[in-house]
């Protein structure tokens, strides 16, 4: 067994990525009763929300789980940017039969400032936390770590990766650009080298000595096998959790998964303010449309994408909704997650055996 498994307490190098608002308790407990570990999203939740869905996962697992968090920058308000915005988006809402927000909100707080939450992990003590877009003070790092907590952090390129190691952090998952859902990266404003996983992982590999957690469109356990030969310790898997009954997806997201759009992919800032893959849909192609700087700071855009999306749902179309998903979609498969975990391991284990997929 490698030093991450162990330090873990995990069985198989398999990870399921935290997914906020697809992933759910269910899929987190069912993963991690498999042998693998399985992982809820309370970035976009209030603490007694985190609270609750962390005891949720301990009511269907004795076995550990991961906890993730967002580390952005708190937004940056902007009420004529935020107003144009709206008016922009006016005529699509109208379409819909539905008008805009007045106003915009900030939906929820980084962990960076949020007090709360850092309490919650702190009493409740899950075995994994892990940080999305950057790193939290060293003083919320030395609160984890003391409740005996094991960390890990997203890095999209060797410095931000450089810094997770210096920060102590005990494992770096290497978010390549295939990956769905949002970027990672610590200033969404810096140039982005858009690391595929293959060569982010084999940098961190070579430049490290920490354990790397591979992630971007790895589907299978022919996709877990490569990445354990590149050097990482495990592979964190997403979108090939996607379709399983345990997950939050709505039939909408769910049929544009399975169905002909899958093969088609796009990062977009327009749905939430960060950069992020999502399926292609009516969404995506509307955000091509807007002009650059024009849409809100992150999560300030989110509050407008999920009111049109309503609008859109009430009206019978899902092509608003933030369907996150990585370039290796068309390999998602529909099965229980313990399932799915069973017929990944098989499959690495078996191109681990011949030495091919």
């Amino acid at each position: 067994m490698n030093t991450l498994l162990r330090t873990i307490d995990v069985e198989l190098p398999i990870i399921q990525a935290p997914m906020s608002g697809t992933a759910t308790p269910a899929m987190a407990a069912a993963v991690s009763n498999a042998g693998a570990l399985g992982s809820i999203g309370v970035g976009p939740v209030g603490a007694e929300t985190a609270r609750r869905m962390i005891r949720e996962v301990r009511a269907a697992t004795d076995r550990p789980f991961n906890v993730n968090v967002f580390c952005n920058r708190p937004a940056v308000a902007d009420e004529a940017r935020e107003a144009a915005w709206l008016t922009w988006l006016a005529p699509v809402f109208a379409r819909y039969g539905a008008s805009p927000p007045n106003a915009l909100r900030e939906i929820y707080s980084s962990f960076v400032e949020d007090d709360a939450m850092l309490a919650v992990l702190v009493e409740e003590r899950p075995k994994v936390v892990s940080f999305h877009f950057g790193l939290p003070s060293a003083d919320r790092i030395a609160a984890l770590r003391a409740a005996a907590v094991v960390l890990f952090a997203t890095a999209t390129s060797l410095a931000e990766a450089r810094a997770i190691a210096d920060a102590g952090i005990e494992a770096i998952v290497a978010q390549g650009y295939e990956a769905g859902g949002h970027r990672g990266v610590f200033d969404p404003d810096a140039p982005d080298d858009r690391l595929g996983t293959i060569a982010l992982t084999r940098l961190l590999v070579r430049n490290l000595d920490v354990p790397v957690i591979a992630a971007g469109g790895i589907m299978d356990g022919a996709g877990v096998a490569a990445c354990l030969l590149l050097g990482a310790s495990a592979a964190q898997l997403g979108t090939a959790f996607i379709a399983c009954p345990e997950s939050a997806a709505d039939a909408g997201y769910r049929a544009a998964l399975q169905g002909a759009g899958a093969e088609h992919t796009v990062m977009t800032a327009a749905i939430s303010g960060r950069p992020a893959r999502c399926l292609a849909n009516r969404i995506t192609a509307l955000g091509a449309e807007a002009e650059p700087g024009a849409v809100p700071d992150y999560p300030i855009a989110y509050d407008a994408a999920k009111a049109l999306n309503a609008a859109a749902k009430a009206a019978s179309e899902t092509g608003f909704g933030a369907q996150w998903a990585g370039q290796g979609a068309p390999l998602a498969r529909a099965l229980p997650a313990s399932a799915l975990v069973a017929a990944i391991r098989a499959e690495m284990e078996r191109a681990l055996e011949s030495g091919g997929v």
